[in-house]
């Protein structure tokens, strides 16, 4: 009988496609960014080995340091890459509800919840914080928008905070490199079960208004960044 390939000897082929991907990208973007990557890693390796024969103990500190330096890569190289995506993706329909369905904590997030003609568009994001509204689009149209969608949930919100923040380059906003450290900071003011409950009354919610025909972009979906391997 054939043996069955492992879960890692299947997964090993698309990982390192992932890291060209990200890496032709990155090169594309950020031509430096390779080359700074690799200094790190030689730099990590070499600090690490001049330790190790510094105090006569080298057979131990070159596979730390191996490993030390393929860690610190991949962080550097992981970090470059997010920056050169937010790159891509500023000032793209949609780049804020990119950013927002990438995040991690347990946010549940509705794309343009609201929106005009122009393309600005009004996001919901709903985490341990509250309610968050994050616009896309001038400040001078991005308001009115915001103001009439926080006064349309904030009944079924009640006594839940809700915060808006406009992404965008004009004085006030919050570029969109910016917006998940920006979200991250927010204190942490829900329960899990009453976040469950708000999302619940939340969604019942009818859409304010029909955007134009037509999703909002997807190909401004950031791809993920590879990540190192804990064993």
């Amino acid at each position: 009988m054939s043996k069955k390939p492992k879960d890692g000897a299947q997964d090993s082929p698309g990982r390192f496609a992932q890291i060209r991907m990200v890496a032709k990208v990155l090169r594309q973007q950020d031509p430096k960014a390779l080359p700074i990557v690799a200094a790190a890693a030689l730099g990590t390796l070499a600090v690490l080995i001049v330790i190790g024969w510094l105090i006569g103990q080298l057979w131990f500190f070159i596979p730390l340091g191996v490993l030390a330096a393929v860690l610190v890569g991949m962080i550097v190289f992981s970090r470059r890459a997010q920056r050169a995506q937010y790159k891509v993706l500023a000032g793209q329909p949609g780049a804020a509800a990119a950013i927002l369905q990438n995040m991690r904590g347990g946010w549940t997030v509705t794309e343009a919840v609201t929106g005009n003609r122009n393309l600005d568009m009004v996001h919901r994001a709903v985490g341990r914080a509250g309610v968050v509204l994050v616009s896309e689009g001038p400040r001078s149209r991005v308001g009115p928008l915001l103001g009439a969608e926080k006064k349309r949930i904030s009944r079924a919100a009640q006594q839940v905070p809700i915060y808006d923040v406009q992404v965008g380059e004009e004085e006030g906003q919050i570029p969109v490199d910016k917006l998940q450290r920006h979200l991250m900071k927010l204190p942490r003011n829900l329960t899990k079960p009453q976040l469950a409950d708000l999302n619940g009354r939340l969604q019942a919610l009818p859409r304010a208004v029909q955007m134009p025909k037509g999703p909002v972009p997807r190909g401004a979906r950031m791809p993920k960044s590879p990540k190192p391997r804990s064993r």
